[in-house]
């Protein structure tokens, strides 16, 4: 927890009281069902909290902007980003129910109210949204296709409506087929070893080719 209020200073209590809350909720719901893995539970703030928050180093959204967060897993980048944004709608899909559980469970016990959960596939959601994350669940070519007719058009932030991605190691194969991106370095703004080769990749909307 140390670890978030050193990188975001700016955190409420009321903020502060609900990443708190992630810890314990999460080792209790990773013990009935495992979308953590053993070792990373003692790591939670930085591989998977602190990890999400990312995304709130390179845009900060705005009240009313509406995020899907695809294969969310445990609610990772979608419930660190909705504790982080209170007036941001989020909806976190996954096509594996127990995860949902998880999801649902611990954004309930954390009290986010700007949460929504869905047992589903990618392109079982038909709703637009500003914004959709995500965080390695596949290859960049697979999420653009997952994200495909998602968003909305136009948009009211400082980056147009597109994906934000979080993803590890040498994208160059990757971003053939994108012909518009934006990359961030994470140990740009965090400092852990961690973090060396992790980014954060933005593709507008029509960033694709």
């Amino acid at each position: 927890m140390d670890l978030i209020k050193k990188y975001f200073p700016e955190l409420s209590p009321d903020q502060i009281a609900k990443f708190e809350k992630l810890g314990d909720l999460y080792k209790e719901w990773n013990q009935k069902i495992n979308v953590i893995s053993r070792k990373d539970i003692d790591l939670l703030y930085e591989r998977h909290i602190l990890h999400s928050l990312a995304i709130a180093k390179v845009i900060q959204f705005k009240p009313q902007t509406t995020i899907l967060d695809i294969g969310t897993g445990g609610g990772f980048p979608g419930i660190p980003l909705a504790i982080y944004f209170p007036e941001t709608d989020f909806l976190l899909v996954d096509s594996i129910g127990k995860k949902i559980k998880v999801v649902e469970e611990v954004s309930s016990g954390a009290g986010l109210s700007n949460v929504k959960a869905r047992q589903a596939r990618a392109e079982q959601v038909h709703e637009k949204f500003d914004f959709v994350v995500s965080r390695a669940v596949t290859t960049l070519d697979e999420i653009g296709k997952w994200s495909k007719g998602k968003y909305l058009k136009g948009g009211f932030n400082d980056l147009d409506n597109g994906l934000l991605y979080l993803k590890g190691g040498d994208l160059t194969e990757e971003l053939k087929n994108i012909k518009s991106f934006q990359i961030t370095d994470i140990r740009k703004y965090f400092e852990e070893e961690f973090f060396d080769t992790k980014k954060v990749v933005y593709v507008p909307a029509t960033g694709w080719k």
